[in-house]
C-alpha cells in the first residue's frame, strides 16, 4: 500500500497579497503553460484559457481566448469570475470583480485586466506523481454516455488522486472541462483498471499535434484505489533504483 510522505501532505492554503507574490506564482503559470479553468459566479459553465502575460510594473495580466467563447459575453458584461490553476500540484486560484478588455488582432483574442490583489496559494497534491518511461507507456481509453467514441491515448504519469493522458492529434472538441467520464481504462501491469474520471485539463498543443489531458479519478472503489497505489508505489520504487543506480 502507498502511502505519502510527510513532505508530500497537503499544506493549508495561503493568501498571497504582495504584488511581488501574486506576479511570481502567476509567472509560474504562464511559464509552465498551465491551463486554467475560468468559472463566473452563479453560472456552473466552465472555461478554459492561459496566461499570456504577466506585468508587475504595469499591473496588468493578459488572457488567452476562453474556450468555449461564451464566456466573452459574461465577462463584457462585467460578471465576477474566478481564475483557477495547478502548476506542479499547487493549486493558484484568484477571484476577478475588474472590468477587463477585450482585444482581437488579426483574428487572436485575449483579454486584458488588472492583476490580482490577491491570490490564493494551496499545496494540495498529497501523492506522489509517478512519471512513466517513454518506452513504457500504458495505453488508455476516455468512454463514457457524454461522449460519443471512445478517445484512446497513452498514460504519461499517474498519482494516486489523478493523472496525465496523451492523445495524438486533436481531441479537444471531443472532451468538455469538469465533465465526468464513467468508463475511463488503463491497461496497468496488473489488469486494466476502469473508474470514473473527471476531466479537469485539456489542452491541444499544435506544434506536434497532440492533446494533453488531466484527469481526477471520482468516486473509485477500494479495489481501483489499491490497483493505483499499488501501481504508483511500483514506479517510485523503481525511480529510486534508478537515482541509486545512476549515483
Amino acid at each position: 500500500m502507498f502511502n505519502a510522505s510527510a513532505e508530500d501532505a497537503p499544506q493549508p492554503p495561503k493568501v498571497l497579497t504582495t504584488p511581488l507574490e501574486v506576479a511570481a506564482n502567476l509567472r509560474l503559470l504562464l511559464e509552465g503553460h498551465d491551463p486554467l479553468i475560468i468559472t463566473f459566479h452563479e453560472r456552473s459553465q466552465r472555461f478554459q484559457s492561459f496566461l499570456i502575460s504577466v506585468d508587475r510594473e504595469a499591473n496588468a495580466l493578459v488572457l488567452d481566448e476562453m474556450i468555449p467563447r461564451d464566456g466573452e459575453r459574461f465577462m463584457s458584461a462585467g460578471e465576477p469570475f474566478r481564475v483557477e490553476g495547478f502548476h506542479d500540484g499547487v493549486r493558484v486560484a484568484w477571484e476577478s470583480t475588474d472590468d477587463w478588455r477585450i482585444v482581437d488582432r488579426d483574428g487572436e483574442r485575449s483579454y486584458h485586466g488588472p492583476l490580482p490583489s490577491e491570490v490564493i496559494y494551496h499545496q494540495r497534491r498529497n501523492a506522489f506523481r509517478a512519471a512513466l518511461k517513454l518506452s513504457q507507456l500504458i495505453d488508455v481509453e476516455v468512454a463514457g454516455d457524454k461522449i460519443k467514441y471512445p478517445v484512446r491515448g497513452k498514460l504519461l504519469d499517474i498519482s494516486a488522486t489523478g493523472c496525465k493522458l496523451r492523445f495524438d492529434g486533436n481531441v479537444a472538441e471531443r472532451l468538455q472541462l469538469g465533465q465526468i467520464y464513467e468508463r475511463f481504462s488503463a491497461a496497468l501491469p496488473y489488469g486494466t483498471m476502469v473508474a470514473p474520471v473527471e476531466l479537469r485539463h485539456l489542452h491541444f498543443e499544435e506544434r506536434i499535434d497532440t492533446t494533453f489531458a488531466g484527469v481526477r479519478f471520482h468516486n473509485v472503489s477500494g479495489l481501483v484505489q489499491r490497483q493505483v497505489e499499488r501501481f504508483v508505489y511500483q514506479l517510485q520504487r523503481e525511480a529510486r533504483q534508478f537515482d541509486k543506480d545512476d549515483f
